[in-house]
Order: structure tokens, then C-alpha cells, then sequence
């Protein structure tokens, strides 16, 4: 029966640059059992008559291109359980098929894709969409997510489910996926989709009060940087 931890080193072995990703479990303090659902919750709770407003203004303008304003997704949440995340579409109402036709013929996207699983110059981005990914505001309805407790206000950045071959550690099973993250006031658009498992193991094993709020901090750098992606 192959151990744990063979399981991680395993899952890094297509990735000759990436090491292998600690799964340490960090002690359950009073934080990570219950402070940090309170302050998701205060969190959304206390911003919900300013980030309401906005959603709502940018759901029309989105209308206004003539695209549906809102979008759900299947994403991985904490023990691999499938949630719908919400978010404000930033693509193509068809942005599956258009993907798929643009990596059949342009093999440097595709390769590109293989490796982040995102693309910098992205076809099926529409006009608007491209300011709201720069500002994160695409992200503003998980605020939803986080109060129904699918996601946290800090944590990794939920996967999608066919991306989690991709993913060489456990690491991101123990928590609640996040808006924002570690991973997401990085360098994120100079690393690779499984480079994310340095960064959220990291912050699982540091996870902390000063930790979150020092990641929320750092957000607000990322979105008046205007560096999201």
C-alpha cells in the first residue's frame, strides 16, 4: 500500500522544477477551529452594503454587453467536495468551445495553457471583462460562497475539478478554498498551476489572525495594482 507521503512525492514527479510539498498538520488551535469562520462572516457581513451596490452595478453593465451578468462553476472545496462557485462573467457566453478552438490551432497557447492553465492573451475575454480580472471584481459574488461556508475569505484558489491531476499535493483538501490567498497576492502570473501547492502549504502551516490579515492587506495592493488575472 503506498504511504501518504509517497502519494505526494509521486504526484510532483511531472514537475521537474517543483519540489516536494510538504502535508504536515499543523496543531488545531482556536483560531483555525472556529476564528476563522467568524471573521469570514463578520468579514462579508460588514462589507455587504458597499460590495452589494457594486455587484449590482456591474451585473448591468455586463447586461448592457449582452452577456448573462452571473455564472456558476464546479470547483473542488475542502475534503473534494464539488461546490458551485459564483462569479461575475468576464468571457464569451461560449467560452468553452472557444478555448477549445483556439488551443486546436495555436500550439504556443496550448502549450502555454498545459503549464498555467491560463492564458495571457485570452480570446474569449470580452471588453469589460478584462478590467474587472485586473481588479478581482469578477470575484465579488463569492462573497455568497464564503457565508454559506463553501469557501473563506483567505485560502487557495479553488480548483477546478478536471485540474486536480494537475495539483501535486494534499495539502489543499484540509481547507476552505478562498477569494484571495497566498498564492493570489504572489507573482501568480509568473508561476505555474502547480506552483500553487508551494504557496498553499505554506500558508496552511502558518495559518494565523496576523497571517489572514496580513494577506487582506495585501490585497488591496494587488487590486489598486490592478495585477489579477
Amino acid at each position: 500500500m503506498t504511504s501518504h507521503s509517497e502519494e505526494v512525492a509521486n504526484a510532483g514527479a511531472g514537475y521537474p522544477n517543483m519540489s516536494v510539498v510538504s502535508t504536515s498538520t499543523p496543531s488545531r488551535g482556536l483560531y483555525r477551529t472556529t476564528g476563522k469562520r467568524v471573521l469570514d462572516v463578520a468579514f462579508v457581513l460588514l462589507t455587504a452594503p458597499f460590495v452589494v451596490p457594486l455587484i449590482i452595478g456591474l451585473a448591468v453593465l455586463l447586461v448592457c454587453q449582452g452577456v448573462t451578468p452571473f455564472y456558476r462553476q464546479e470547483r473542488v472545496g475542502k475534503n473534494g467536495k464539488v461546490f458551485k462557485l459564483l462569479k461575475l462573467r468576464t468571457m464569451v457566453n461560449d467560452a468553452e468551445m472557444v478555448l477549445k478552438e483556439h488551443l486546436a490551432s495555436n500550439p504556443e497557447a496550448r502549450e502555454e495553457w498545459n503549464r498555467n492553465q491560463k492564458l495571457r492573451n485570452d480570446p474569449r475575454i470580452i471588453r469589460f471583462g478584462s478590467i474587472l480580472r485586473k481588479t478581482s471584481m469578477d470575484e465579488l459574488p463569492q462573497f455568497w460562497n464564503v457565508l454559506v461556508g463553501e469557501m473563506s475569505v483567505i485560502g487557495p484558489r479553488p480548483m477546478m475539478v478536471n485540474q486536480q491531476d494537475l495539483y501535486p499535493s494534499k495539502t489543499y483538501y484540509s481547507m476552505l478554498p478562498g477569494i484571495t490567498g497566498q498564492w493570489q497576492v504572489s507573482r501568480r502570473n509568473n508561476s505555474s498551476f502547480a506552483e500553487r501547492a508551494q504557496h498553499d502549504t505554506e500558508y496552511w502551516e502558518n495559518m494565523s489572525f496576523s497571517s489572514d490579515v496580513s494577506i487582506l492587506m495585501r490585497t488591496v495592493s494587488v487590486v489598486l495594482r490592478c495585477t489579477g488575472c
